[in-house]
């Protein structure tokens, strides 16, 4: 039986960007496409796997940088599945987070066009996996907070009194132009500025770098490394010792 189907749309999450973390329907849902839609940090070995017969449209967005409008993407969507094609949204990491899921699936729904969401392994997961960390522990923190560091609005709304309390435990996709707003809302709320914080560029990749640092030092010792790749921020965890030697082995033999 077929993943996809003509005139419906499927939105996709391709994952953190290393092959072998696709999931089986994501990868049947690639070569089955007639079209696939697909965004920036989507990896070209990824996209290596679509079949022969689909046709490719890069709709990434990068700030101010060249980019298709969301408008414009819901009405591609549109436009494709109405001219019965098999329709694949391709997303990084999971399509249901931070990812403007909502607005394509109101747009299918008031187009009258079915569709469906396949999930993928999002970046926190690999980044966590990466540095050898969990995301929950017992004892430590049984919850874990998403934040985008996208939505400067949004972002200054968070609970930081509870962000800044010990064991507590957050994920920030696209935090890196943000980190010295979130050092000087945790330390106003009475954060350790020894609470450790882990950077994860390119996450599950070849060319994956870990940065490690403190509160105190975040600001500083992201500028001295110059991450210029997509970047996950862990408030609250450190590298494990194994998954630290072992990236540093990785980088030695770069």
């Amino acid at each position: 039986m077929d993943c996809l189907v003509a005139g419906q749309v499927a939105f996709a999450g391709s994952g953190p960007g290393d092959p072998g973390l696709l999931t089986l329907k994501a990868l049947r849902a690639l070569q089955e496409a007639d079209v696939i839609l697909y965004d920036r940090l989507v990896s070209a070995e990824i996209m290596a796997l679509a079949g022969a017969q689909a046709v490719l449209e890069n709709v990434g967005k990068e700030g101010f940088g060249p980019q298709v409008s969301q408008d414009e993407i819901c009405a591609r969507l549109v436009a494709h599945a109405r001219a019965g094609r098999k329709v694949l949204r391709l997303k990084a990491g999971d399509p249901t987070l931070f990812a403007r899921l909502d607005e394509e699936l109101t747009a299918c729904e008031a187009a009258g066009i079915a569709s469906q969401i396949i999930p993928g392994i999002t970046a926190a997961s690999a980044a966590a996996a990466g540095i050898g960390q969990s995301l929950t522990q017992r004892g430590r923190n049984s919850s874990v907070r998403f934040l985008t560091g996208h939505d400067m609005q949004g972002f200054a709304d968070h609970d930081w009194a509870a962000l800044a309390r010990p064991g507590a435990v957050a994920a920030i996709y696209m935090g890196k132009k943000s980190a010295r707003f979130v050092q000087g809302r945790l330390i106003m709320h009475g954060a350790d500025r020894a609470t450790p914080v882990t950077l994860v560029e390119n996450a599950s990749r070849p060319e994956q770098r870990v940065l490690e640092t403190t509160l105190d030092r975040l600001p500083a010792d992201l500028d001295a490394a110059g991450l210029s790749g997509p970047a996950l921020t862990f408030l609250g965890l450190a590298p494990r010792k194994a998954a630290a030697a072992l990236n540093d082995l990785k980088t030695e033999l770069a």
